[in-house]
């Protein structure tokens, strides 16, 4: 829908939406997320793929609750029918502001001063607007005044959890919907990552080389306000979008001894576009590379026959032909003396077992962009 002072609503579906991307550079939209799932989809793709629409704020309404799904495609929001005169014009006045404001604002929730200050020097000159704080009730204050495009999050705060604080949050209505990116040191058990996914959209645990990650993921949420910037403080969009076809061709190692693993990994890797090639130990991959030396990434096993992966990445390091080369520790469990030994033999970064398919293609997309 369009508004124009309070009195004019134009209903588009989404696909004749789509037939006017054109001439929708400087205009909010409102989709009915009921009609025609698969041409809402198209429609966003549309959006998001044209530099000259990709940054306009979209507003969902349902007959259905489909919060999370609404703010997963990108909306700015989302309201569940039946709607108020008054739910209607607050959802305009929000589009607005999007539209009017050329600044991108990042909430950083992290008791540590020097993390602030590491924070706010990984998105300086990124055109981004940061509010440090350093409690949940200074961040449930600053969540209660203004509207946020992303929050960073530490788990542990002086008066409250971050898991008390994302529940307080999603309990109360009052609180416009943030993406949230947990930042934090504190080892998780499988409970407490299960319990956050529900809440978060990313999860990066801290690591000496875990900043990439972060400004990585912190960007997708903050990109979609990247055109109102001006042109010399705008990033290169290829740096902080997810793209597939950065895989595409790709050289991959995998190193792992056991064929379960291999057979799952090796599947989606290469439906991701990468060439793939295996190494069944320590051993098999330092010839691998012996053989051929221009791999792109290698993703390395620790627990394995003749030569674990500890001893492979140190011997790999200890040639300065593959100083660059990024290679994921693949951990069997996310211990912490475990990720140090893996950085201090030679790892970029690492990934726990079992898996998590969306964390090991968000860091092999950091790495390959490097």
């Amino acid at each position: 829908m369009a508004h124009d002072g309070q009195k004019r609503q134009n209903t588009w579906t989404g696909s004749k939406f789509g037939i006017a991307i054109d001439n929708m550079q400087k205009l909010g939209s409102t989709e009915d997320a009921a009609r025609d799932r698969e041409a809402q989809l198209r429609f966003r793709e549309k959006l998001k793929a044209d530099a000259r629409t990709q940054d306009i704020p979209v507003h969902f309404l349902s007959g259905k609750d489909e919060r999370k799904k609404a703010l997963d495609l990108g909306a700015i929001d989302f309201l569940a029918k039946p709607v108020s005169q008054e739910q209607m014009l607050s959802a305009f006045a929000k589009i607005e502001t999007a539209i009017e404001t050329n600044v991108r604002r990042l909430l950083v929730v992290e008791d540590s001063a020097i993390q602030h200050e590491s924070i706010r020097e990984l998105f300086d000159q990124k055109g981004v607007q940061i509010t440090a704080v350093t409690s949940g009730e200074a961040a449930l204050k600053a969540l209660g005044e203004t509207v946020y495009d992303c929050m960073i999050l530490d788990l542990t705060l002086p008066d409250m959890s971050g898991f008390e604080l994302l529940e307080r949050l999603h309990g109360n209505d009052a609180y416009e919907a943030v993406p949230v990116v947990i930042y934090t040191g504190k080892d998780l058990t499988r409970d407490e990552e299960a319990r956050l996914r529900k809440y978060a959209d990313r999860i990066i645990l801290k690591t000496e080389r875990s900043h990439e990650r972060l400004l990585n993921e912190a960007s997708l949420f903050l990109h979609w306000l990247e055109s109102t910037l001006p042109a010399h403080r705008r990033g290169n969009p290829e740096l902080i979008e997810h793209r597939d076809d950065i895989f595409e061709g790709k050289k991959l190692l995998l190193v792992d001894d056991d064929m379960r693993n291999i057979y799952a990994l090796s599947a989606q890797l290469e439906e991701l576009g990468f060439d793939i090639h295996l190494a069944n130990n320590g051993r098999e991959a330092l010839e691998a590379l012996d053989e051929s030396p221009d791999f792109d990434i290698v993703l390395m096993d620790i627990m394995m026959p003749e030569m674990d992966g500890y001893e492979a990445m140190a011997h790999i390091r200890s040639q300065p032909r593959f100083a660059a080369l990024p290679v994921l520790a693949l951990t069997a469990k996310a211990m912490k003396d475990d990720r140090a030994k893996c950085l201090d033999a030679g790892a970029n970064d690492y990934c726990s077992k079992p898996i998590d398919m969306s964390k090991l293609t968000s860091l092999m997309r950091v790495w390959l962009h490097k």
